[in-house]
């Protein structure tokens, strides 16, 4: 099961569009601060996705801009995004955190290597709650299940960042 492709689909049903405004639509919704996703990705898997009959692509040519093709999605792919929808729903909810393997392994280094490991890590924390606070404020006009979203990572951005200074005062004093 694919992330990616419930994300690609969902954005080609919500509206029929190209895998260029695939592509600017995950940057400007922030998708990939909440999911592993790229740009190669994101036309990686428009190409899957039609190979497997999930969506269509109509070829447009608009004054002298290059042809483009539009993405739509078929029947099959209307059930195909409900099946992704209903096992997404129903999967034990999943938190990866990069940091979390350097903090697994902050014995292997010094001290002072630690300490500048656990520093970058807040910090990293510290950006992410800023830009989420930052989408929080400025995203007012968009959908409430986008606004949840964002009032999701805001609250997690609050968890983490009491957490890494719970756990550097903790680790840094032990």
């Amino acid at each position: 099961m694919s992330t990616i492709d419930l994300i690609v689909l969902g954005m080609i049903k919500e509206k029929e569009q190209s895998a260029y405004d695939l592509q600017k639509n995950v940057e400007h919704r922030n998708i990939s601060k909440w999911v592993k996703v790229s740009t190669p990705s994101i036309y990686k898997k428009v190409v899957h996705l039609e190979e497997k009959g999930y969506i269509k692509g109509n070829i447009l040519k608009e004054g002298n801009m290059p042809q483009k093709s539009i993405y739509h999605i078929t029947d099959k792919g209307d059930k195909y995004f409900f099946e992704l929808m209903k096992k997404s729903s129903m999967q034990i909810v999943n938190v990866f955190l990069d940091f979390n393997a350097v903090v697994t392994n902050l014995e292997m280094v010094s001290k002072l290597e630690q300490k500048e490991l656990i520093e970058s890590i807040n910090y990293q924390i510290y950006q992410f709650q800023n830009a989420v606070t930052q989408l929080e404020k400025h995203r007012v006009d968009i959908p409430l299940t986008r606004k949840t979203i964002i009032k999701q990572q805001v609250l997690l951005s609050e968890a983490l960042n009491k957490w890494i200074k719970d756990f550097s005062k903790l680790y840094l004093e032990e």
